[in-house]
């Protein structure tokens, strides 16, 4: 029987980094469950099960079996109060050596973003040799708790010693502390959804309603197109016998998307313009990034896609201020960018969050911007605009779903394989929103 003292030494990174230098963190492959609009196939579906079955897709597929990973991270923005622990019980379900860490990560959108970054950032600094990182979200097991009345009778009850208090506490029960409060997604701090906040964002930047359906369009066929030429045959692994993103619509039209009314912002009037068609739906599903140092893909015959090369987080204030609830990445990018010495124009492939396609256009118009770009991120001169046909190019969220804290691995582990494809050099560019007024960029270089 191995010994955990050695079983540790055999794992653990193999030297320390000289001269204060950074070694690359490559990213392997990933690997991720189809994702399902909620209350739909997966209903039954826990966060644990998911993420357990998408973390056992990628051992399987890597030859991880028994392996001790240097440390696993993921997350889920919605989720039940016994899931506390949920990314170790999930790798404990798993065929991975129970010796493998895990610990939690959770910023609303950008989880998996922040879980991936860090862990990465472990690797370069020659702390970890391997890692995974993700996460998951089930609307569908979505906790249901009591209001803060019926709590405090519960909880009064809990704490009654004698049988005079238990009835005292119990009279003041009323039938109405039955009805649950359903979990929402709306900002505590001003009690708007995402949605209704974007509307406002989406008609300050004058977005039209019909550059919001044409990205929205795109993105279902070239998510089509990618499924077609089995781009993602080796990225999903499928799940309670789906195979495929069930929101994904290839004979959807801009006839189609027109007909459907204003979701968001109805308060707006003539001026709202988001729909259920440009917008992203309730989603369940779960996405995992393996990564490592060269050394160690090397050593076991893995391949490297890509490497993980920087990100940088923001946030802004939504409340009192008006940059809006999803703008944060616009105001994250320059610093990443200065850090970097590069530009905008730099990358082959752009992968922007679609929460809204409102979102991705308000964006792209911020950085198109002067005055935003001179008074907002202290800049010369704006960033400038991007190639729109190297936006999004295999589809997003609008058309593959958007299980919150999974979306960043699917943008990481799908634009890796890009990169790889597109070539050694090859640059590609995340932004990812998230509630709460933050947000994540990241960059990613080909190998």
């Amino acid at each position: 029987m191995t010994s955990a003292s050695s079983n540790t030494s055999k794992n653990s990174p193999k030297a320390a980094i000289a001269g204060g230098e950074l070694r690359p963190a490559v990213i392997v492959g990933g690997n991720r469950t189809p994702f399902v609009r909620s209350h739909g196939k997966y209903a039954t579906a826990s966060n644990k099960d998911l993420l357990t079955a998408t973390l056992d897709g990628l051992v399987a597929r890597f030859g991880l079996q028994g392996e001790q990973i240097g440390e696993v991270a993921a997350g889920a923005v919605i989720k039940h109060s016994k899931d506390f622990n949920l990314t170790r019980e999930a790798v404990l379900g798993t065929a991975l050596d129970p010796r493998t860490p895990a610990h939690e990560v959770q910023i609303a959108c950008a989880t998996g973003m922040e879980a991936i970054g860090g862990l990465a950032n472990k690797i370069r600094l020659g702390q970890l040799d391997s890692a995974i990182g993700g996460g998951v979200d089930s609307i569908s097991d979505a906790p249901l708790v009591f209001s803060d009345a019926a709590r405090a009778v519960l909880m009064e009850l809990n704490r009654a010693k004698s049988t005079k208090a238990k009835l005292t506490a119990l009279s003041k029960f009323r039938p109405g502390h039955l009805a649950p409060q359903a979990p929402g997604t709306g900002e505590p701090r001003t009690g708007m959804s995402m949605g209704d906040h974007q509307a406002r964002t989406t008609l300050k930047w004058e977005i039209t309603r019909e550059a919001q359906d044409q990205l929205a369009l795109d993105s279902h066929k070239n998510l089509a197109a990618a499924y077609d030429r089995g781009f993602f045959d080796d990225l999903i692994t499928p799940f309670r016998g789906v195979s495929r993103d069930n929101n994904l619509r290839p004979d959807s039209t801009l006839e189609k998307l027109g007909s459907l009314k204003p979701a968001f912002g109805k308060d707006l009037g003539e001026k709202a313009t988001m729909t259920a068609g440009n917008s992203t739906p309730l989603t369940d599903g779960a996405s995992v990034v393996l990564l490592g140092s060269e050394e160690w893909a090397s050593e076991r015959g893995l391949p490297v896609l890509a490497e993980f090369v920087d990100f940088e987080t923001g946030a802004v204030d939504f409340v009192d201020g008006d940059e809006g609830l999803l703008m944060a990445p616009a105001y994250a990018l320059p610093r990443l960018l200065e850090r970097q010495g590069m530009s905008l124009q730099d990358f082959d492939y752009y992968e922007i969050h679609e929460a809204f396609a409102g979102t991705v256009l308000s964006t792209l118009k911020a950085w198109e911007d002067e005055e935003f770009c001179r008074t907002r991120l202290g800049l010369d001169a704006p960033l400038g605009s991007i190639d729109r046909a190297k936006l999004n190019v295999n589809g997003s969220s609008l058309a593959a779903g958007h299980p919150f804290a999974a979306t960043g691995g699917r943008i990481v582990a799908s634009l890796a394989k890009m990169l790889h494809e597109k070539g050694t050099g090859s640059l590609g560019l995340i932004s990812v929103c998230a509630a709460g007024g933050q947000g994540i960029v990241a960059i990613l270089r080909g190998r």
